[in-house]
Protein backbone atom coordinates (compact mmCIF):
# COMPACT_ATOMS: atom_id res chain seq x y z
CA UNK A 1 0.00 0.00 0.00
CA UNK A 2 1.19 3.14 -1.03
CA UNK A 3 1.63 6.62 1.68
CA UNK A 4 1.68 5.82 5.21
CA UNK A 5 -0.32 3.18 6.65
CA UNK A 6 -3.72 3.18 7.21
CA UNK A 7 -4.91 3.10 10.97
CA UNK A 8 -7.29 0.44 12.15
CA UNK A 9 -9.22 0.36 15.41
CA UNK A 10 -9.30 -3.53 16.40
CA UNK A 11 -12.54 -4.69 18.84
CA UNK A 12 -12.60 -8.28 19.76
CA UNK A 13 -13.06 -9.86 23.27
CA UNK A 14 -12.12 -13.45 22.07
CA UNK A 15 -8.32 -14.31 22.81
CA UNK A 16 -7.63 -14.91 19.40
CA UNK A 17 -7.57 -10.51 18.82
CA UNK A 18 -3.49 -10.61 19.19
CA UNK A 19 -3.45 -13.02 16.41
CA UNK A 20 -5.59 -10.82 14.22
CA UNK A 21 -4.01 -7.66 14.66
CA UNK A 22 -0.48 -9.24 14.18
CA UNK A 23 -1.66 -10.40 10.66
CA UNK A 24 -3.08 -7.11 10.02
CA UNK A 25 -0.02 -5.25 10.62
CA UNK A 26 1.79 -7.78 8.47
CA UNK A 27 -0.52 -6.20 5.91
CA UNK A 28 0.89 -3.21 6.72
CA UNK A 29 -1.92 -1.64 8.85
CA UNK A 30 -1.20 0.50 12.16
CA UNK A 31 -3.76 -1.62 14.97
CA UNK A 32 -5.12 -0.46 18.02
CA UNK A 33 -6.84 -2.92 20.00
CA UNK A 34 -9.09 -3.12 22.79
CA UNK A 35 -10.99 -6.11 24.38
CA UNK A 36 -13.69 -4.19 25.39
CA UNK A 37 -16.62 -2.59 22.86
CA UNK A 38 -16.52 1.13 25.30
CA UNK A 39 -12.67 0.77 25.10
CA UNK A 40 -12.17 0.48 21.41
CA UNK A 41 -15.27 3.20 20.92
CA UNK A 42 -13.48 5.94 23.09
CA UNK A 43 -9.46 5.20 21.18
CA UNK A 44 -12.00 5.67 17.89
CA UNK A 45 -13.71 9.16 18.94
CA UNK A 46 -10.60 10.50 20.40
CA UNK A 47 -8.67 9.56 17.06
CA UNK A 48 -10.72 8.49 14.30
CA UNK A 49 -9.24 5.93 12.46
CA UNK A 50 -9.14 4.75 8.84
CA UNK A 51 -11.78 2.03 9.90
CA UNK A 52 -13.20 0.10 12.27
CA UNK A 53 -13.12 -3.98 12.46
CA UNK A 54 -15.86 -5.40 15.35
CA UNK A 55 -17.23 -8.12 16.76
CA UNK A 56 -20.92 -8.54 15.91
CA UNK A 57 -22.13 -9.75 19.16
CA UNK A 58 -19.79 -8.70 22.19
CA UNK A 59 -20.56 -8.51 25.95
CA UNK A 60 -21.91 -5.62 27.44
CA UNK A 61 -22.11 -3.45 23.96
CA UNK A 62 -22.82 -4.82 20.51
CA UNK A 63 -21.44 -4.28 16.99
CA UNK A 64 -24.99 -2.85 16.32
CA UNK A 65 -24.86 -0.62 19.14
CA UNK A 66 -20.93 0.71 18.50
CA UNK A 67 -21.95 1.19 14.72
CA UNK A 68 -24.90 3.04 15.65
CA UNK A 69 -23.08 5.31 18.06
CA UNK A 70 -20.00 5.71 15.43
CA UNK A 71 -22.61 6.82 12.84
CA UNK A 72 -23.72 9.42 15.31
CA UNK A 73 -20.62 11.27 16.78
CA UNK A 74 -19.53 14.02 14.22
CA UNK A 75 -15.96 13.21 14.35
CA UNK A 76 -16.52 9.18 13.54
CA UNK A 77 -19.69 9.61 10.94
CA UNK A 78 -17.51 8.40 7.81
CA UNK A 79 -15.74 5.98 9.32
CA UNK A 80 -16.25 2.56 8.08
CA UNK A 81 -16.97 0.06 10.30
CA UNK A 82 -16.76 -4.05 9.27
CA UNK A 83 -18.57 -6.59 11.65
CA UNK A 84 -17.36 -9.98 12.02
CA UNK A 85 -19.42 -12.97 13.07
CA UNK A 86 -19.47 -16.61 13.61
CA UNK A 87 -20.32 -18.04 10.19
CA UNK A 88 -21.88 -17.04 7.56
CA UNK A 89 -25.53 -16.26 8.86
CA UNK A 90 -27.92 -14.59 7.20
CA UNK A 91 -29.50 -13.03 10.19
CA UNK A 92 -25.96 -11.47 11.40
CA UNK A 93 -25.44 -10.22 7.79
CA UNK A 94 -28.86 -8.57 8.09
CA UNK A 95 -28.50 -6.69 11.56
CA UNK A 96 -24.66 -5.82 10.39
CA UNK A 97 -26.14 -4.12 7.47
CA UNK A 98 -29.00 -2.18 9.15
CA UNK A 99 -26.93 -0.96 11.56
CA UNK A 100 -24.62 0.76 9.03
CA UNK A 101 -21.84 -1.54 8.44
CA UNK A 102 -20.16 -1.35 5.59
CA UNK A 103 -19.58 -5.25 5.72
CA UNK A 104 -20.22 -8.22 7.07
CA UNK A 105 -17.35 -10.84 7.22
CA UNK A 106 -17.31 -14.70 8.61
CA UNK A 107 -14.31 -14.99 11.34
CA UNK A 108 -11.06 -16.97 9.97
CA UNK A 109 -11.56 -15.41 6.36
CA UNK A 110 -8.32 -12.87 6.51
CA UNK A 111 -8.08 -12.50 2.50
CA UNK A 112 -12.05 -11.31 2.61
CA UNK A 113 -11.44 -8.90 5.74
CA UNK A 114 -8.49 -6.74 4.01
CA UNK A 115 -10.23 -6.52 0.75
CA UNK A 116 -12.91 -5.51 2.55
CA UNK A 117 -10.76 -2.96 4.63
CA UNK A 118 -9.13 -1.77 0.97
CA UNK A 119 -12.24 -1.11 -0.43
CA UNK A 120 -13.88 0.82 2.65
CA UNK A 121 -10.56 3.15 3.14
CA UNK A 122 -10.48 3.77 -0.37
CA UNK A 123 -14.12 4.76 -0.54
CA UNK A 124 -13.86 6.95 2.59
CA UNK A 125 -14.71 10.27 1.98
CA UNK A 126 -12.31 11.75 4.66
CA UNK A 127 -13.12 15.19 5.80
CA UNK A 128 -11.22 16.87 9.43
CA UNK A 129 -13.59 17.20 11.80
CA UNK A 130 -13.90 18.47 14.79
CA UNK A 131 -14.71 15.95 17.47
CA UNK A 132 -14.64 16.72 21.16
CA UNK A 133 -13.67 13.92 23.54
CA UNK A 134 -15.32 13.57 27.04
CA UNK A 135 -13.66 12.91 29.85
CA UNK A 136 -16.18 9.77 31.49
CA UNK A 137 -14.03 6.97 29.91
CA UNK A 138 -16.00 4.03 28.83
CA UNK A 139 -18.59 5.00 31.64
CA UNK A 140 -19.26 8.13 29.06
CA UNK A 141 -19.64 5.88 26.62
CA UNK A 142 -21.77 3.52 27.79
CA UNK A 143 -23.94 6.72 28.89
CA UNK A 144 -23.79 7.94 25.05
CA UNK A 145 -24.90 4.87 23.79
CA UNK A 146 -27.72 4.23 25.92
CA UNK A 147 -29.03 7.47 24.98
CA UNK A 148 -28.72 6.76 21.53
CA UNK A 149 -30.65 4.05 22.37
CA UNK A 150 -33.26 5.61 24.08
CA UNK A 151 -33.28 8.13 21.52
CA UNK A 152 -34.27 4.98 18.50
CA UNK A 153 -36.80 3.62 21.00
CA UNK A 154 -38.61 6.97 21.19
CA UNK A 155 -38.07 7.41 17.32
CA UNK A 156 -39.76 3.57 17.06
CA UNK A 157 -42.49 4.18 19.09
CA UNK A 158 -43.79 7.48 17.26
CA UNK A 159 -43.05 5.78 14.04
CA UNK A 160 -45.35 2.98 14.83
CA UNK A 161 -47.94 5.61 16.19
CA UNK A 162 -47.71 7.09 12.67
CA UNK A 163 -48.48 4.20 10.85
CA UNK A 164 -51.30 3.07 12.97
CA UNK A 165 -53.47 6.04 11.54
CA UNK A 166 -53.39 3.40 8.35
CA UNK A 167 -56.31 1.89 9.74
CA UNK A 168 -58.10 5.77 9.59
CA UNK A 169 -60.63 4.87 6.54
CA UNK A 170 -60.73 8.23 5.28
CA UNK A 171 -58.43 11.54 5.48
CA UNK A 172 -60.74 13.51 7.38
CA UNK A 173 -61.03 10.47 10.22
CA UNK A 174 -56.63 10.73 9.71
CA UNK A 175 -56.40 13.93 10.37
CA UNK A 176 -58.46 14.04 13.43
CA UNK A 177 -56.96 11.03 15.05
CA UNK A 178 -53.32 12.58 13.67
CA UNK A 179 -53.70 15.70 15.58
CA UNK A 180 -54.76 14.06 18.97
CA UNK A 181 -51.75 11.83 18.55
CA UNK A 182 -49.14 14.95 17.72
CA UNK A 183 -50.02 17.28 20.62
CA UNK A 184 -49.28 14.73 23.05
CA UNK A 185 -45.83 14.59 21.97
CA UNK A 186 -45.08 18.47 20.63
CA UNK A 187 -46.67 21.40 22.24
CA UNK A 188 -47.49 23.61 19.57
CA UNK A 189 -50.27 26.70 19.22
CA UNK A 190 -51.03 25.09 15.56
CA UNK A 191 -50.79 21.76 13.53
CA UNK A 192 -51.82 22.19 9.18
CA UNK A 193 -52.32 19.08 7.34
CA UNK A 194 -52.41 19.79 3.76
CA UNK A 195 -53.24 16.41 1.30
CA UNK A 196 -52.99 16.06 -2.14
CA UNK A 197 -55.63 13.65 -3.82
CA UNK A 198 -55.38 11.20 -6.34
CA UNK A 199 -55.87 12.01 -9.41
CA UNK A 200 -55.96 15.69 -9.06
CA UNK A 201 -52.88 18.38 -9.00
CA UNK A 202 -50.45 17.22 -6.59
CA UNK A 203 -48.47 20.46 -6.35
CA UNK A 204 -51.74 22.19 -4.59
CA UNK A 205 -53.06 20.47 -1.76
CA UNK A 206 -57.04 19.63 -1.98
CA UNK A 207 -57.48 18.99 1.64
CA UNK A 208 -56.81 21.05 4.72
CA UNK A 209 -56.87 19.89 8.49
CA UNK A 210 -55.90 22.53 10.62
CA UNK A 211 -55.74 21.73 14.63
CA UNK A 212 -55.87 24.64 16.86
CA UNK A 213 -57.05 26.56 20.37
CA UNK A 214 -60.50 27.98 20.55
CA UNK A 215 -60.13 31.68 19.61
CA UNK A 216 -57.38 31.42 17.20
CA UNK A 217 -59.25 29.57 14.05
CA UNK A 218 -58.87 33.23 12.07
CA UNK A 219 -55.08 34.06 12.86
CA UNK A 220 -54.16 30.50 12.15
CA UNK A 221 -55.55 29.98 9.48
CA UNK A 222 -54.04 33.05 7.53
CA UNK A 223 -50.19 31.46 9.09
CA UNK A 224 -51.11 28.04 7.58
CA UNK A 225 -52.67 29.04 4.02
CA UNK A 226 -49.27 30.94 4.21
CA UNK A 227 -47.23 28.32 5.25
CA UNK A 228 -48.61 25.62 3.46
CA UNK A 229 -48.60 27.75 0.22
CA UNK A 230 -52.63 27.28 0.04
CA UNK A 231 -54.90 30.45 -0.85
CA UNK A 232 -56.74 32.10 1.85
CA UNK A 233 -60.25 31.22 2.27
CA UNK A 234 -59.63 27.55 0.99
CA UNK A 235 -62.26 25.18 3.19
CA UNK A 236 -60.25 23.90 5.91
CA UNK A 237 -61.98 20.58 8.16
CA UNK A 238 -61.11 22.58 11.83
CA UNK A 239 -60.53 20.62 15.13
CA UNK A 240 -60.51 23.16 17.81
CA UNK A 241 -59.75 21.67 21.34
CA UNK A 242 -57.70 23.06 24.39
CA UNK A 243 -54.57 20.24 23.30
CA UNK A 244 -53.29 22.98 21.34
CA UNK A 245 -51.95 26.20 23.29
CA UNK A 246 -52.24 29.80 23.01
CA UNK A 247 -48.77 30.85 23.93
CA UNK A 248 -47.42 32.39 20.98
CA UNK A 249 -43.37 32.59 20.46
CA UNK A 250 -40.45 34.01 17.95
CA UNK A 251 -39.50 30.32 17.07
CA UNK A 252 -40.03 29.87 13.10
CA UNK A 253 -42.21 27.51 11.87
CA UNK A 254 -41.78 24.07 10.92
CA UNK A 255 -42.95 22.70 7.58
CA UNK A 256 -42.43 19.32 5.85
CA UNK A 257 -43.19 17.74 2.63
CA UNK A 258 -44.85 14.39 2.60
CA UNK A 259 -43.62 12.53 0.03
CA UNK A 260 -44.85 8.62 -1.23
CA UNK A 261 -42.73 6.87 -3.21
CA UNK A 262 -40.42 10.66 -4.18
CA UNK A 263 -44.12 11.95 -5.33
CA UNK A 264 -45.71 14.73 -3.01
CA UNK A 265 -48.99 13.52 -0.96
CA UNK A 266 -48.94 16.70 1.36
CA UNK A 267 -47.67 18.70 3.57
CA UNK A 268 -47.39 19.52 7.04
CA UNK A 269 -46.66 22.62 9.02
CA UNK A 270 -46.63 23.18 12.90
CA UNK A 271 -46.41 26.71 15.00
CA UNK A 272 -44.61 26.50 18.34
CA UNK A 273 -45.46 27.44 21.51
CA UNK A 274 -43.39 28.63 24.50
CA UNK A 275 -40.43 26.43 23.23
CA UNK A 276 -39.19 25.53 19.77
CA UNK A 277 -40.31 22.37 17.60
CA UNK A 278 -38.35 19.58 17.73
CA UNK A 279 -37.50 19.85 13.39
CA UNK A 280 -36.18 15.99 14.02
CA UNK A 281 -39.53 15.00 14.97
CA UNK A 282 -41.48 16.51 12.92
CA UNK A 283 -38.87 15.14 9.78
CA UNK A 284 -39.59 11.81 11.28
CA UNK A 285 -43.24 12.49 11.65
CA UNK A 286 -43.86 13.55 7.80
CA UNK A 287 -41.91 10.58 6.71
CA UNK A 288 -43.83 8.05 8.08
CA UNK A 289 -47.66 9.91 7.60
CA UNK A 290 -46.80 9.14 3.88
CA UNK A 291 -48.19 5.55 3.75
CA UNK A 292 -51.25 6.12 6.23
CA UNK A 293 -51.80 9.63 3.97
CA UNK A 294 -51.85 7.97 0.51
CA UNK A 295 -53.78 4.89 2.01
CA UNK A 296 -56.57 6.88 3.74
CA UNK A 297 -56.93 8.54 0.49
CA UNK A 298 -56.83 5.77 -2.19
CA UNK A 299 -59.65 3.64 0.81
CA UNK A 300 -61.71 7.22 1.06
CA UNK A 301 -61.57 7.48 -3.12
CA UNK A 302 -62.52 3.82 -3.67
CA UNK A 303 -65.43 4.18 -1.38
CA UNK A 304 -66.23 7.39 -3.40
CA UNK A 305 -65.91 5.39 -7.06
CA UNK A 306 -67.76 2.53 -5.05
CA UNK A 307 -70.76 4.61 -4.28
CA UNK A 308 -70.87 7.17 -7.40
CA UNK A 309 -72.31 6.71 -10.68
CA UNK A 310 -69.38 6.97 -13.56
CA UNK A 311 -72.00 8.48 -16.42
CA UNK A 312 -73.41 11.41 -14.29
CA UNK A 313 -71.28 11.60 -11.34
CA UNK A 314 -73.86 11.69 -8.80
CA UNK A 315 -74.60 8.95 -5.88
CA UNK A 316 -76.06 5.34 -6.60
CA UNK A 317 -79.20 4.13 -5.35
CA UNK A 318 -77.20 2.15 -2.39
CA UNK A 319 -75.02 5.11 -1.81
CA UNK A 320 -78.35 7.66 -1.53
CA UNK A 321 -80.17 5.33 0.90
CA UNK A 322 -77.35 5.51 3.22
CA UNK A 323 -76.65 8.95 3.56
CA UNK A 324 -80.40 10.00 4.43
CA UNK A 325 -80.39 7.20 7.26
CA UNK A 326 -78.55 10.38 9.86
CA UNK A 327 -80.91 12.57 8.39
CA UNK A 328 -83.93 10.89 8.83
CA UNK A 329 -83.30 9.84 12.17
CA UNK A 330 -82.67 14.19 12.41
CA UNK A 331 -86.03 15.36 11.13
CA UNK A 332 -87.62 12.80 13.52
CA UNK A 333 -86.04 13.78 16.30
CA UNK A 334 -86.67 17.68 15.66
CA UNK A 335 -89.88 17.34 13.51
CA UNK A 336 -87.86 18.84 10.50
CA UNK A 337 -89.33 18.36 7.27
CA UNK A 338 -88.31 16.12 4.47
CA UNK A 339 -89.49 15.91 0.60
CA UNK A 340 -88.40 13.99 -2.30
CA UNK A 341 -88.91 14.37 -5.83
CA UNK A 342 -88.82 11.94 -8.24
CA UNK A 343 -87.16 12.52 -12.18
CA UNK A 344 -87.82 10.45 -14.86
CA UNK A 345 -86.75 11.61 -18.39
CA UNK A 346 -89.46 11.93 -20.78
CA UNK A 347 -89.29 9.76 -24.41
CA UNK A 348 -86.09 8.48 -23.18
CA UNK A 349 -86.20 4.98 -25.10
CA UNK A 350 -87.17 7.28 -28.51
CA UNK A 351 -84.12 9.24 -28.04
CA UNK A 352 -81.64 5.96 -27.41
CA UNK A 353 -83.42 4.37 -30.35
CA UNK A 354 -83.69 7.20 -32.74
CA UNK A 355 -80.34 8.94 -31.82
CA UNK A 356 -78.66 6.17 -30.21
CA UNK A 357 -77.22 5.55 -26.85
CA UNK A 358 -74.38 7.76 -26.88
CA UNK A 359 -77.15 10.91 -27.37
CA UNK A 360 -79.11 9.00 -24.25
CA UNK A 361 -75.20 9.32 -22.33
CA UNK A 362 -75.29 12.71 -23.50
CA UNK A 363 -78.72 13.87 -21.80
CA UNK A 364 -77.97 11.93 -18.26
CA UNK A 365 -74.51 13.19 -17.90
CA UNK A 366 -76.24 16.90 -18.77
CA UNK A 367 -79.07 16.26 -16.15
CA UNK A 368 -76.32 15.21 -13.70
CA UNK A 369 -74.15 18.16 -14.37
CA UNK A 370 -77.69 20.78 -13.78
CA UNK A 371 -78.68 19.08 -10.36
CA UNK A 372 -75.70 19.33 -9.09
CA UNK A 373 -74.53 23.10 -10.32
CA UNK A 374 -78.81 23.69 -8.96
CA UNK A 375 -79.05 22.12 -5.73
CA UNK A 376 -78.24 22.98 -2.13
CA UNK A 377 -75.02 21.50 -0.48
CA UNK A 378 -77.34 20.37 2.10
CA UNK A 379 -79.32 18.26 -0.19
CA UNK A 380 -78.76 14.73 -1.23
CA UNK A 381 -79.24 13.58 -5.25
CA UNK A 382 -78.63 10.50 -6.66
CA UNK A 383 -79.17 8.64 -10.27
CA UNK A 384 -81.76 6.09 -8.96
CA UNK A 385 -81.57 3.57 -12.01
CA UNK A 386 -82.07 3.94 -15.79
CA UNK A 387 -83.30 7.48 -16.55
CA UNK A 388 -84.85 8.24 -13.22
CA UNK A 389 -83.28 10.93 -10.59
CA UNK A 390 -84.58 10.96 -6.86
CA UNK A 391 -83.69 14.48 -4.85
CA UNK A 392 -84.16 14.77 -1.15
CA UNK A 393 -84.69 18.10 -0.25
CA UNK A 394 -83.77 18.53 3.71
CA UNK A 395 -85.60 21.16 5.90
CA UNK A 396 -88.12 21.49 2.83
CA UNK A 397 -92.38 21.22 3.10
CA UNK A 398 -94.54 20.79 0.52
CA UNK A 399 -94.31 24.62 -0.67
CA UNK A 400 -90.55 24.58 -0.72
CA UNK A 401 -90.72 21.03 -2.63
CA UNK A 402 -93.13 22.37 -5.07
CA UNK A 403 -90.79 25.47 -5.92
CA UNK A 404 -87.89 23.40 -5.99
CA UNK A 405 -89.85 20.60 -8.36
CA UNK A 406 -90.79 23.14 -10.63
CA UNK A 407 -87.61 25.20 -11.11
CA UNK A 408 -85.97 22.23 -12.00
CA UNK A 409 -88.39 20.88 -14.36
CA UNK A 410 -88.24 24.25 -15.88
CA UNK A 411 -84.21 23.96 -16.00
CA UNK A 412 -84.18 20.70 -17.94
CA UNK A 413 -86.40 21.83 -20.17
CA UNK A 414 -83.87 24.76 -21.25
CA UNK A 415 -81.23 22.26 -21.34
CA UNK A 416 -78.49 22.54 -24.62
CA UNK A 417 -77.99 18.66 -25.14
CA UNK A 418 -76.46 18.08 -28.93
CA UNK A 419 -76.58 15.28 -30.91
CA UNK A 420 -73.30 14.09 -32.04
CA UNK A 421 -74.56 15.66 -35.66
CA UNK A 422 -74.67 18.74 -33.32
CA UNK A 423 -78.47 19.09 -33.31
CA UNK A 424 -79.93 19.91 -30.28
CA UNK A 425 -82.12 17.31 -28.17
CA UNK A 426 -85.40 18.09 -26.60
CA UNK A 427 -85.09 16.94 -23.03
CA UNK A 428 -87.79 17.37 -20.51
CA UNK A 429 -88.84 15.32 -16.89
CA UNK A 430 -91.85 14.08 -15.32
CA UNK A 431 -91.87 14.63 -11.58
CA UNK A 432 -93.12 13.51 -8.50
CA UNK A 433 -93.04 14.87 -5.22
CA UNK A 434 -93.55 13.73 -1.83
CA UNK A 435 -93.34 14.96 1.92
CA UNK A 436 -92.49 12.75 4.17
CA UNK A 437 -94.59 12.03 7.60
CA UNK A 438 -93.08 11.22 10.50
CA UNK A 439 -91.76 7.65 10.97
CA UNK A 440 -92.58 6.75 7.49
CA UNK A 441 -89.99 4.67 5.76
CA UNK A 442 -87.55 5.67 2.85
CA UNK A 443 -89.57 3.01 0.58
CA UNK A 444 -92.30 4.27 1.83
CA UNK A 445 -91.84 8.14 0.71
CA UNK A 446 -90.27 6.89 -2.65
CA UNK A 447 -92.81 5.11 -3.63
CA UNK A 448 -95.35 8.07 -3.04
CA UNK A 449 -93.00 10.31 -5.07
CA UNK A 450 -92.81 7.14 -7.75
CA UNK A 451 -96.51 7.06 -8.13
CA UNK A 452 -96.50 10.87 -8.33
CA UNK A 453 -94.07 11.08 -11.05
CA UNK A 454 -95.99 8.56 -12.76
CA UNK A 455 -98.77 10.83 -12.61
CA UNK A 456 -97.21 13.73 -14.41
CA UNK A 457 -96.36 10.96 -16.85
CA UNK A 458 -99.93 9.53 -17.70
CA UNK A 459 -101.38 13.76 -17.63
CA UNK A 460 -99.12 15.01 -20.26
CA UNK A 461 -95.21 14.47 -19.33
CA UNK A 462 -92.91 17.85 -18.44
CA UNK A 463 -95.02 18.58 -15.22
CA UNK A 464 -94.79 18.32 -11.66
CA UNK A 465 -97.67 16.38 -9.74
CA UNK A 466 -97.66 15.56 -5.66
CA UNK A 467 -98.46 13.06 -3.71
CA UNK A 468 -100.20 14.30 -0.33
CA UNK A 469 -101.67 11.38 1.67
CA UNK A 470 -104.01 14.10 3.39
CA UNK A 471 -105.72 14.94 -0.09
CA UNK A 472 -106.82 11.30 -0.34
CA UNK A 473 -109.78 11.67 1.68
CA UNK A 474 -110.91 15.06 0.27
CA UNK A 475 -110.86 13.72 -2.95
CA UNK A 476 -112.81 10.84 -2.51
CA UNK A 477 -114.80 13.10 -0.83
CA UNK A 478 -115.89 14.79 -3.91
CA UNK A 479 -116.04 12.32 -6.07
CA UNK A 480 -119.17 10.49 -3.72
CA UNK A 481 -121.15 13.59 -3.71
CA UNK A 482 -120.35 14.76 -7.57
CA UNK A 483 -120.00 11.84 -8.99
CA UNK A 484 -116.95 13.16 -10.54
CA UNK A 485 -113.97 11.57 -12.06
CA UNK A 486 -110.25 12.23 -12.40
CA UNK A 487 -107.38 10.50 -14.26
CA UNK A 488 -104.86 10.78 -10.97
CA UNK A 489 -104.25 8.22 -8.74
CA UNK A 490 -105.85 8.20 -5.76
CA UNK A 491 -103.55 10.86 -3.33
CA UNK A 492 -102.06 12.59 -6.13
CA UNK A 493 -102.76 16.27 -6.66
CA UNK A 494 -101.47 18.70 -9.11
CA UNK A 495 -98.85 21.12 -8.24
CA UNK A 496 -100.27 24.00 -5.95
CA UNK A 497 -100.30 27.44 -8.05
CA UNK A 498 -97.08 29.48 -7.00
CA UNK A 499 -96.88 33.08 -6.62
CA UNK A 500 -95.73 34.94 -9.51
Amino acid sequence: MAGLPHRIVLIDPSAGRDVLARRLRAQDYLVDTAADAAVGAGLALASPPDAIVADLWMPGISGVQLCRLIRSEPATCDVPVILRGEGDDRKDRFWAERAGAVSYKAKGRLSELVRALEKAIAGRKHEESFFLQLSGGPTDIRDRIAGHLDGALFESVIAAEVRALATSDSVERLLDRFSQFFSQVCTYRWLALATAMPGLDRALPTRVGLHHAPGLREAAEKEACAALGVPEGMQMVHFEDEDAVKTTSDYPLVVRSIEFGGVPVGRIAVAPGADAIDERLVTLVARELSGPLKLAALVEESKRLADTDSLTGLMNRRAFLGALQGEVARCDRHGYPLSFLLLDVDHFKAINDQLGHAAGDRVLAALGATLKRDMRLSDVLARWGGEEFVIALTSTDLEGGTAVGERVRARVEALDVMSENGTRIPVTVSVGLAVRRSGESLDAVIDRADRAMYSAKVSGRNRLRVDRPEVTDAMHSADDSEGATSCEPSGIAPAPALAS
